[in-house]
Formats: structure tokens, C-alpha cells, sequence
């Protein structure tokens, strides 16, 4: 059954092939087909890479309805790993983390997971939200502050 699916689908492959070589249009390229806002493969070395930024959404507002703030961010020309310390700073293409603080506290916590920040318990009423983000080295390369209102339930 494998070996007569495999000869039919070459088979189909062959008579596009045919047929588009003998309308004297050539196939397309693979390569024509990548569309070109792709950042390049993070596979290789860069030799040189635009700044890194941090997008990010507001909180969703049905989950704020229910007391939970879900805050979607994305880097753009920085992956967001788990790798720490001064020669990771070499590594290319560009990686690096998150900081949260939440309503101007002290401290704040480390985040390397891409995943969207979850954070429950914060009572009714306005808060902030500062998010930066950072190289191994806990630098920050570009930060963004969100405002947000929990309503009373």
C-alpha cells in the first residue's frame, strides 16, 4: 500500500513538472515562496542584528473580569531563554529574559519561559505593570509599563 501511494504521488509530481516545463514556465522556487519579513534562521552567527524591543499587550479583559491578569509579550531580535551570564552575551542571534515588577514593589522576578505572564490575587482597583527585558546579564534593553483596572466582582 506505502509503494502505491509513494508511485502516485511521484507520478503526480512528475506531470506538474512536465506540464510546467512544457509550457516554458520554469517551477516555482522553494526559495521565492519565504516571505522576506522573515528574520533570518537563528541557526548562524549574525554579523550584525537591529536592536532588540519588547512588545506587549494589554491584559485580556475577560480574564481581568475574573481577577487574573494574562499579559501576552513577545522580543522581537532576542530569543527568550534560560541562559544567564557574561558569555552568553556572545551568543548570536541575541538572547535573553524578562523582569516583571508589579505595582512599583522593590523587587522583582525573572521570567525565561516566552509564555504569557500570569498573575492572580492583586485586589480590586488600578495597578502596574513594568515589564523589561533584559540580556544575560540582567541589562535592560527595552522596557515597556502597563495600566490596568481589576474590577470589583
Amino acid at each position: 500500500m506505502i509503494r502505491a501511494v509513494l508511485v502516485t504521488t511521484v507520478a503526480a509530481v512528475a506531470a506538474v513538472l512536465l506540464t510546467a516545463c512544457s509550457a516554458g514556465t520554469p517551477p516555482p522556487s522553494p526559495v521565492a515562496a519565504v516571505d522576506p519579513s522573515w528574520s533570518p534562521a537563528p541557526v548562524v552567527p549574525l554579523a550584525s542584528q537591529p536592536p532588540p524591543a519588547l512588545v506587549v499587550d494589554q491584559p485580556l479583559p475577560d480574564q481581568l473580569a475574573k481577577g487574573l491578569v494574562v499579559i501576552r509579550y513577545r522580543a522581537e531580535n532576542l530569543r527568550i531563554v534560560p541562559v544567564y551570564g557574561p558569555n552568553a552575551l556572545d551568543v548570536s542571534p541575541r538572547i535573553g529574559h524578562i523582569h516583571v515588577t508589579v505595582d512599583d514593589a522593590p523587587w522583582h522576578w525573572a521570567d525565561a519561559s516566552g509564555e504569557p505572564l500570569i498573575i492572580q490575587g492583586l485586589p480590586a482597583g488600578p495597578h502596574r505593570v513594568w515589564i523589561g527585558l533584559a540580556d544575560p546579564t540582567h541589562m535592560i534593553l527595552d522596557s515597556k509599563t502597563l495600566d490596568f483596572v481589576i474590577p470589583a466582582r
